[in-house]
């Protein structure tokens, strides 16, 4: 009797592939869109963002956690809604100048941050363009915003961080085990027939990428019912 391939088996969402979300600290997310301020009361570490976390205290006691910026430290205030362009501060995007960087962007307003909140990353806003906000990111992709959208003002924290490499295959492998991704990972190419369906010794070429909505579990692998493949080209809209 066979066994499921991977994908399969992380489809089921059984203990060895789920996200050990019982150790993460929580939501990271914005004050509501009223004008307040906010302080840093402590910086941690959560174990699924690659990001420092910043805790944070708003005038209502209420404390939420958020991407720390480069160069905030305990017991800076930062304020949300406002229109000074601090290092930290949460503004709208219609308030942010062409070329200023910005990250921990919403998607639609009142969303909560959704983009940019890896450790380093940032984006800039290139133009301005009737209550809509264009904003390229660092992989040069430009995508449209309403301009009541909220972002935080500066560049991440933990930039550099990339730079160590890895010293052993150890500790990438519990790395990558807290957040619960396979490593080290085999292409299908590389497995026997029964464990992938691009496995094999045979020369033959590989199998299509696009496969059917209707095919079986076990045939899912690659882009299933896509309709198009490929990067695209141009603005879009968030």
């Amino acid at each position: 009797m066979g066994k499921r391939i991977i994908p399969r088996a992380r489809g089921a969402g059984g203990p060895r592939y789920v996200s050990p979300s019982h150790r993460f600290l929580g939501k990271i997310e914005y004050f509501p869109a009223v004008a307040m301020k906010g302080k840093i009361v402590d910086i941690v570490r959560d174990a699924i963002h690659s990001a420092p976390m910043a805790v944070v205290k708003g005038d209502n006691g209420k404390q939420i956690l958020q991407v720390a910026a480069e160069g905030v430290m305990m017991g800076d205030t930062i304020t949300y809604g406002g229109d000074e362009l601090k290092t930290g501060n949460v503004v709208e995007l219609s308030k942010v100048p062409e070329g200023a960087r910005i990250f921990a962007i919403e998607t639609y307003p009142g969303s909560g941050p959704k983009l940019c909140r890896s450790s380093g990353v940032f984006a800039f806003v290139t133009s301005k363009t009737g209550g809509r906000v264009n904003i390229q990111f660092t992989n040069g992709r430009i995508v449209d915003f309403d301009e009541r959208c909220r972002a935080t003002v500066g560049i991440a924290a933990g930039g550099g961080r990339p730079d160590k490499p890895w010293v052993s295959v150890g500790k990438k492998f519990h790395a990558k085990h807290v957040k619960g991704k396979i490593y080290p990972r085999s292409a299908g190419v590389n497995m026997t027939p029964a464990d992938h369906p691009y496995g094999g010794k045979s020369k033959r070429p590989r199998p299509s990428r696009t496969v059917s909505r209707h095919a079986p579990p076990g045939k899912k692998v690659g882009s299933i019912a896509a309709r198009r493949v490929g990067k695209r080209k141009g603005a879009r809209n968030a």
